[in-house]
Order: structure tokens, then sequence, then C-alpha cells
């Protein structure tokens, strides 16, 4: 099994997995939801990060037979209940777009100070494999919400998150520079750490 499948069409999220994946498991193939066209939507009906990344690879694994990556990430801004959390991409409505949705985070932070923009990036990472095994992994990218967009790289809500450590929007960053610290970063190096043991029982049940 070197085929894994991203269950995303997210371009700017399988551009970042595939080049996190290449990195750090180079003899992996990894395939997008763009393979498998007869694949519909999947729903989100979890109320959790993790919920959300589990239900998703469970079902592209089922449908392809292969084993399957999802994640489900958002943007949490404590100070006003968590959100957007799990409704970061349609955080704005049907027709949600990440300018609508920058724009509506905005708005809604417009009163407060610098102490209560305090946010974080959510990444759970699960894998699923065809004989019902799972592996789950968490990442955390700290940093807190800017009063105007800045910047042209990235996707989301990168022109409003400016990251603790550096002090810059996330849309200043370089591909490369956003890689490495990113919390999907964080969630794929930590899944990798278990990558070993948890391919192997697949490799001996199989």
């Amino acid at each position: 099994m070197s085929k894994i499948v991203l269950a995303t069409r997210n371009k700017g999220k399988i551009k970042e997995i595939k080049e996190l994946l290449s990195t750090l498991c180079p003899e992996l193939e990894v395939l997008g939801l763009d393979s498998f066209p007869n694949i519909g939507e999947i729903p989100e009906t979890g109320n959790t990060f993790e919920e959300n990344a589990l239900q998703k690879a469970r079902t592209v694994c089922e449908l392809t037979g292969l084993i399957s990556l999802a994640d489900d990430s958002g943007l949490v801004v404590p100070a006003i209940g968590g959100e957007p959390g799990v409704y970061s991409a349609r955080y704005s409505g049907p027709d949600a777009t990440d300018e609508k949705n920058n724009a509506k985070l905005l708005a809604k932070m417009q009163n407060l100070a610098e102490p209560e923009r305090y946010a974080y990036f959510a990444c759970v990472m699960a894998v699923c494999a065809p004989d019902g095994q799972t592996l789950v992994a968490h990442g955390k990218w700290e940093g807190k919400i800017a009063f105007q967009p800045k910047g042209e790289h990235g996707f989301g809500y990168d022109p409003i998150f400016i990251d603790k450590e550096s002090g810059r929007h996330a849309a200043e960053m370089t591909r490369e520079e956003k890689n490495k610290i990113s919390h999907r970063a964080k969630a794929l190096k930590e899944l990798l750490k278990k990558w070993t043991n948890f391919y192997k029982k697949i490799k001996n049940k199989s």
C-alpha cells in the first residue's frame, strides 16, 4: 500500500499536504479526491475537528479501498466563544469565500483590544486503513487576529492571522516558511512519528 488518498478537494490543502508528505515520507504516492471524481461531497456533521477528520477518512477509505488521510482544521478565537471553529470554511454562510469569512471575523472582533485577539489554528489529521485501523494526530499554531489583512500568500484566514513567534501575518510567509510552523505541519509530523508502527500493523494483517 504505497498510495494514500487525501480526503479533500481544497487545492490549497492538497498542495500543502503533498509538499509536507513528500518531505517527510517520500515513498508514498499522494492522491487527492480529484483522482476520484465519482466521490461526491462528504458531509462534516461532527462537533469537533477530530470527529470530522475521522468521518471523512473513514468514508473515503471505504469508497476507494485505500488508506485515506483527512484533516479538519480551523481557526479558534476563544474571546468569541471559539468561533469560527469547525465552521471556519463556511463561516460567512453557504456562499462563503475566504474574503467574506475574513470580513465577518474582523467585524465581529472590531471592538476587541489586543489582549483579547489571541487565536490559534487547530488541525486534526486522521488516517483510516481498509482493515479499520485509525491513527489521529493534533497540531496547533498560536497567534492573534490582526485589525486588517496583510500579505499575498496562503489561503483562508492567513491574511489576518499573526504568528505569535515572528509577529508576521501568515500570508506574508512563503509556503516553505509556513510549512515549518503551521498547525497542519505539526499535526502531520506527529502523525508520521506514529506511522511506522501503524503501517507495520496494516502489513501484518494483509
